[in-house]
């Protein structure tokens, strides 16, 4: 696969008629280079539903050119695009499954089917600034366009697109004032194959409503809800191709979605917010399996690295990278092929009809402050109920399962706080980093609780005479004081800087 490429650009809608504009005039630009002609060929694939037009992606095939192949823009932000390319290939109607796979999170069940055809006479222009840089490219086009979903003429239209190379993204904007003052306006529409597909094509996406304190209390829970189903579809085709952080990134989108459905459950359908909080929990538990193995490997590697040499027995450190390297492969696989299946692709088509149209009860429409203040403060209480339930007290040494349960509390009421920001600014700010502070202490708790039973696993497997039960009961002990540490930090912090209650009255 080709490296990813940031494309900048406008486009205009010139008349026929209309002169070629002054580029050197361009602020900035010091002349226009040589023009060079093109004849381009491009057909257009999506889904018979064009699930991705309306998320504003295009996949092409084009032929003829210097960039002839497959081509995928994903939108960054207004007018720019990430651009992913692939070699054309012996099959025009085969997408290459790289690209295939950077879309599944929107195609879904759906087959990728031509949807338009697109030819373009280019003149290419090249702008260059004093030095000999290439600011940008300036693309006189005459387009022909057949929409290949529904019967109909041709359409033919001149376009005029200016595309950033190493110019500032200023030079775009004088560009517009440049053409506007010769009659020309920015485009209407965002693409060509926008104004090929005509009437079919999707109106811009829908917005999340925006929280207010006059407004309803479904406002904060759908504009949370949106922003992590927007990260869950973000970070998906990132967990495809192994980038960093993405599993870690995704699992977190998951978490958060279903710890929300669970704090505003009292505004909803009760059976919907049940269903998609326990498919969530499949997702993250699945797809973060190769994460879980990724840290203990981090971690266990970083205790080795810090032993004396003398006290490592046997070949320890081989053996805890085998062992937690193919666990990891299994749990990457098991993810991808959580990604892949139907049950996931239903998961994403009831999040999205979740969103299109929420099934909120009476409670739903309350004011914002007042019902979201109670229902963080429910959570609030929650931790401080599994708190209370902690064996032995401070001085004591609860149970492992215990402090999960409270990290899983704490873990909650931080994407309540997080969710009730728009509400209660500040408040919400603090409490939210309060509960986050005691996630993370008791996360490094957790991780050193699963890191000593895969202690235990290896030390069995390497009970073989190489000496390493040894090394591994060191490890083990090793680990076990740095558990006890966090636990002690947990309630040192509990006591010092436990969560302050919201205040709406």
């Amino acid at each position: 696969m080709a490296a990813d490429a940031i494309e900048v650009e406008h486009k205009y809608s010139p008349s026929e008629s209309d002169a070629l504009p002054p580029l050197a005039s361009i602020p900035g630009v010091d002349r226009a280079g040589q023009s060079a002609n093109e004849m381009l060929d491009a057909v257009y694939f999506d889904t018979k539903a064009l699930a991705l037009a309306a998320q504003r992606i295009t996949l092409r095939r084009r032929s003829g050119g210097p960039d002839d192949g497959w081509h995928l823009k994903l939108p960054v932000a207004a007018g720019e695009r990430r651009e992913t390319r692939e070699p054309l290939g012996g099959d025009p109607d085969a997408v290459p499954e790289n690209l295939r796979q950077l879309v599944l999170v929107h195609t879904r069940s759906h087959a990728l089917v031509p949807v338009a055809r697109i030819r373009t006479s280019r003149r290419l222009t090249p702008l260059y600034a004093a030095d000999g840089a290439v600011l940008a490219h300036f693309s006189d086009d005459r387009v022909e366009a057949q929409s290949l979903l529904t019967p109909a003429e041709p359409s033919r239209w001149r376009e005029w697109q200016l595309e950033l190379a190493d110019g500032p993204r200023q030079l775009l904007q004088d560009a517009d004032a440049l053409f506007a003052a010769e009659g020309v306006t920015v485009a209407a529409l965002p693409s060509k194959l926008a104004r090929a597909l005509g009437p079919d094509y999707p109106e811009n996406p829908g917005t999340a409503p925006k929280p207010s304190r006059s407004g309803p209390a479904s406002d904060v829970m759908l504009s949370y809800l949106s922003q992590q189903v927007r990260a869950v579809k973000l970070h998906d085709p990132r967990v495809r191709v192994d980038a960093p952080d993405a599993v870690h990134q995704f699992r977190v989108a998951a978490r958060r979605l279903r710890s929300a459905l669970a704090t505003f459950r009292k505004l909803t359908d009760t059976t919907s917010a049940r269903f998609l909080r326990g498919e969530l929990q499949w997702l993250a538990g699945t797809v973060g399996q190769a994460r879980d193995a990724e840290v203990i490997r981090a971690r266990l590697k970083d205790m080795i690295g810090a032993e004396p040499p003398e006290l490592l027995i046997g070949p320890v450190a081989q053996q805890i990278q085998e062992h937690l390297g193919t666990v990891q492969q299994q749990g990457r696989a098991a993810g991808l092929a959580a990604l892949d299946s139907t049950r996931y692709f239903r998961l994403l088509d009831a999040l999205d009809a979740f969103l299109a149209v929420p099934p909120l009860n009476a409670c739903a429409g309350n004011d914002a402050p007042g019902t979201v203040g109670r229902l963080v403060s429910a959570e609030r209480k929650r931790l401080k109920a599994a708190v209370r339930s902690l064996d032995g007290g401070a001085g004591g040494t609860p149970q492992d399962a215990a402090l999960h349960e409270v990290r899983k509390s704490a873990k909650r009421l931080r994407y309540a706080a997080e969710a009730a920001t728009p509400i209660f600014g500040t408040q919400a700010t603090n409490l939210a980093r309060a509960a986050e502070g005691i996630q993370e202490i008791l996360g490094d708790f957790q991780d050193s609780v699963v890191t000593r039973a895969t202690l235990l696993v290896l030390a069995r497997q390497a009970a073989d005479g190489s000496g390493s039960g040894f090394t591994y009961g060191r490890l083990h002990a090793l680990e076990q004081q740095r558990g006890n540490e966090a636990r002690l930090r947990f309630y040192d912090a509990w006591q010092q800087s436990r969560p302050k209650p919201l205040r709406w009255t």
